[in-house]
């Protein structure tokens, strides 16, 4: 900590002479002999001799008309004579140092560094400087802790510095895999004591501990979960944790319509993972209407999107490339730039049978089942970057139909980029 504050002071120090320097001149230049003013006069009237005896040989000599004459020696005296207006207004403002100068410069100068601490007392972090140059002591002496552990020193790492969102919500999550439902619910409401209302995070938040409580309650909801969750969607009508315990709910007591439009709603803004477990209850609802003999409109969540391909690299070419080199194999729209599904390789690794799906989606948004055709390209990236360089190899397939696509498409990379 000490080269830390040492590093504070230097800096302080060299702030206060960047604002005491400025005087320091000033006062030197007082200090020297006030000559310029008067040498750069006399040069201006030598040079205007020159020019007046420059122009009375030009006259002389027939080379200027007297109207011309006139006109140029009236110019050059209007010049001498601004620039004595110039120096005059110069020397009209002499610059004075007084004793009060001297300490409204010094008070400036010890302002920057005592502000800057003071700001840095509130709004900085200290603490986490402390630690960092310090060092802080294992406490499990190198040794991998069991969840028990770590979330034991968590709790008290919180105990000691309870301030700390970011620890609130990492305790939490460790709760709700530790199946603590309680204290799980009890952390996610810490951390929403720091969250402001209005920020982006507080509906996600707060949907997780609206599931917590209701885990916690036996998988039930009542008076005051169902308040939170109405709240939630006040906020986030699509937010995916509130809709999926509404669906929950709904289906349990045969409210299978209900369900199958609360959950779908959480689809279009669930990220892949979330979406498969999501299909699984729309599908489930979606059966459940059909034996009570209602029927049930299209449901586009359900045409599950998947393209097999098998994935090559022509013998003729693949002595120059290196075996480690990334092969990228990924489906985007057709005259598009953005993959839809997409998954990496090796040289090493071709021929390869590859499967791309919803799963591997790019954007929660953008999937193979929101498109009628794709393109499917497949190229060995000398750079390490998916976006092409001349020299990589490539493969492409276009158009590809994406629904019911039951063959297994044969993929060659036999181009080079130009």
């Amino acid at each position: 900590m000490t080269s830390f504050w040492l590093g504070i002071a230097a800096l302080s120090v060299l702030a206060m002479c960047f604002v005491l320097l400025p005087y320091f001149r000033a006062r030197r230049t007082l200090s020297q002999p006030q000559n310029d003013a008067v040498d750069r006069q006399a040069q201006n009237v030598e040079i205007y001799k020159e020019r007046v005896a420059e122009l009375d040989a030009e006259r002389d000599a027939g080379n200027l008309s007297d109207e011309d004459y006139d006109g140029l020696k009236l110019e050059l005296e209007k010049n001498l004579l601004n620039d004595v207006a110039d120096l005059e207004a110069l020397n009209g403002k002499p610059l004075r140092l007084t004793p009060q100068t001297l300490v409204t410069a010094i008070l400036l100068a010890v302002m920057v560094p005592v502000s800057a601490i003071a700001i840095y007392g509130e709004y900085g972090r200290v603490d986490d400087v402390r630690a960092v140059l310090n060092g802080e002591v294992d406490p499990f002496n190198g040794q991998t802790p069991s969840m028990d552990e770590a979330v034991a020193e968590l709790e008290a790492r919180l105990s000691a510095e309870p301030d700390k969102p970011e620890g609130w919500f990492l305790l939490a999550n460790s709760y709700m895999n530790m199946q603590r439902y309680e204290d799980a619910s009890r952390s996610f409401a810490r951390v929403m004591d720091f969250l402001p209302e209005d920020a982006p995070q507080y509906a996600g938040v707060q949907g997780q501990y609206a599931q917590a409580l209701y885990l916690a309650n036996n998988n039930r909801l009542n008076a005051e979960i169902r308040g939170i969750l109405d709240d939630i969607l006040a906020r986030e009508p699509y937010e995916v944790t509130a809709l999926g315990l509404l669906g929950i709910d709904a289906y349990e007591n045969e409210r299978y319509r209900d369900a199958l439009n609360f959950w779908r709603r959480a689809y279009d803004n669930a990220e892949p993972v979330q979406q498969e477990s999501l299909r699984s209850g729309i599908e489930s609802a979606r059966q459940a209407l059909i034996e009570r003999g209602e029927t049930v409109p299209d449901l586009p969540e359900l045409k599950i999107a998947s393209l097999s391909i098998n994935v090559s690299i022509n013998p003729g070419i693949v002595a120059s490339v290196n075996p480690d080199s990334p092969v990228f194999i990924f489906a985007r729209p057709v005259g598009g730039r953005v993959p839809l599904a997409a998954v990496r390789l090796t040289v090493a690794d071709l021929p390869a049978n590859v499967v791309l799906d919803d799963s591997l989606a790019m954007q929660p948004q953008m999937t193979l089942s929101s498109v009628e055709e794709v393109e499917v390209i497949a190229r060995v990236s000398s750079s390490g970057e998916l976006r092409p360089q001349a020299g990589d190899l490539t493969g492409s397939i276009s158009p590809v139909a994406v629904q019911q696509q039951v063959d297994i498409l044969d993929l060659s990379i036999d181009q080079v980029v130009e």
